[in-house]
């Protein structure tokens, strides 16, 4: 189950500026611990399902998970020994631009130690840098 948009307007579209501090997507929603960037990057949506599937895997009938991003960013890539040239390539993958401060998971129905732990094991599997903060705590 690999997280892709149903539809696009346009099939090909321009890297994203991951300078700054995200402005959206900073603050608690729905759980009572959270998994915040600490770093920009690119995620994958191959990268998100492997977190989501860590997370699930320890949170099974007791907690309940929320994903706050969704990559909707085509990411291109030329085939190999293709010349120089010739335009922009086919879409290979789809990918969510995080800047730092975006909160990525949220998470309820669990202790502090092992929501801790969960979201450890899971960020291992992101390409960015990630802190957790329980609701209550200052960001």
């Amino acid at each position: 189950m690999l997280l892709t948009p149903k539809r696009r307007k346009y099939r090909k579209q321009f890297r994203p500026h991951l300078k700054g501090v995200s402005a959206r997507g900073n603050t608690i929603a729905f759980g009572e611990f959270w998994m915040k960037a600490t770093t920009s990057g690119v995620i994958t949506n191959k990268q998100i399902e492997a977190a989501r599937k860590v997370i699930v895997r320890h949170t099974r009938k007791v907690g309940q998970v929320w994903i706050r991003f969704f990559p909707d960013t085509p990411i291109t890539k030329k085939g190999l020994e293709m010349p120089m040239g010739s335009g922009k390539s086919d879409v290979d993958i789809y990918a969510a631009p995080i800047k730092k401060g975006k909160v990525l998971f949220e998470i309820t129905g669990l202790p502090r130690e092992k929501a801790e732990e969960v979201f450890l094991s899971a960020a291992k599997k992101l390409p960015v840098k990630v802190r957790v903060i329980a609701k209550g705590e200052v960001n």
